[in-house]
């Protein structure tokens, strides 16, 4: 009598080392933010030095398939609104972790710039991203905490006499927020021959921006940065 061989249970497809984990499990949640994140970090690398690269691009820099980029994002429009989500959120950090009243309105205005200014610089390409993939009303949704927070500055500098009063508090907030973003931009166009405009110089231009003495400007900055 001969015996019918079982056919062999095919051995399921070759493992792909960027496949994500079956849903349901802490273990697969956890990997999958992992995964996420590291799109979004390979993201803000790869299009901060070519705003026209691909999602294939991207997905290689962050050693995962394509196939799994559009696992957490649906394309290009929905990789940027993840960079700005998060951009959105360290604004608002940041934001919050300056909220408490200084006495002082210069001294206020530098503590803000200095703790935004990493969170700016790393999200820099979004200066250059932000209108054309996200839109204005994306980015004034962006930017509102920050410019909230400043234009309380400049109207109290201005009553406390720190701050030149030409300009209105919410025009002035506006023109040092372009101010800031342009010397962001300046990064990216190797403009600067270090590595690009620090937390300090930044402060100590919008402090100056506002109508404080230069001098005064740069002690108030360094005081700070020597005491953070």
């Amino acid at each position: 009598m001969t015996t019918r061989a079982h056919p062999r249970t095919p051995a399921g497809p070759s493992a792909d080392p960027s496949a994500e984990p079956t849903a349901g499990s802490t273990t697969g949640s956890a990997t999958r933010t992992r995964t996420r994140a590291r799109i979004l970090e390979a993201a803000r690398r790869e299009l901060g030095r070519d705003p026209d690269c691909t999602l294939a691009d991207i997905a290689k820099a962050a050693g995962v398939a394509r196939r799994t980029v559009y696992v957490h994002f649906t394309g290009r429009p929905a990789l940027v609104e993840g960079l700005a989500a998060d951009a959105a959120e360290a604004v608002r950090l940041a934001s919050e972790a300056t909220r408490a009243p200084s006495p002082d309105a210069a001294t206020a205005l530098a503590r803000f710039v200095l703790t935004l200014w990493p969170a700016a610089d790393r999200y820099r390409v979004l200066v250059h991203l932000g209108r054309q993939d996200l839109g204005a009303h994306r980015v004034d949704e962006v930017l509102a905490p920050a410019r909230t927070a400043v234009a309380g500055i400049l109207a109290r500098g201005q009553r406390q006499g720190a701050f030149h009063t030409t300009v209105p508090p919410g025009p002035l907030s506006r023109a040092l927020e372009a101010y800031l973003l342009s010397l962001l931009a300046t990064a990216d166009a190797h403009a600067w021959t270090d590595d690009g405009p620090t937390a300090t110089a930044a402060a100590t231009t919008a402090l100056i921006a506002a109508g404080v003495d230069p001098d005064l400007a740069t002690t108030t900055v360094r005081r700070l940065h020597t005491a953070h």
